[in-house]
């Protein structure tokens, strides 16, 4: 019981982890796209931290 429910947790975190790597890039490009240079490096140093 408790290895399924670790594994749940993992799997979980993981889902997490990807939607906001996907959120982040997506934000990433829209700054890219209005030319916000202070917006651009905030976001890539929070993906450095991803």
């Amino acid at each position: 019981m408790n290895r399924i429910r670790r594994e749940e947790v993992e799997k979980t975190a993981d889902i997490h982890r990807a939607n906001l790597q996907k959120r982040l890039e997506h934000r990433l490009e829209v700054a890219r796209t209005k030319g916000d240079e202070n917006l651009i490096r905030l976001l890539e140093r929070e993906m450095q931290q991803l």
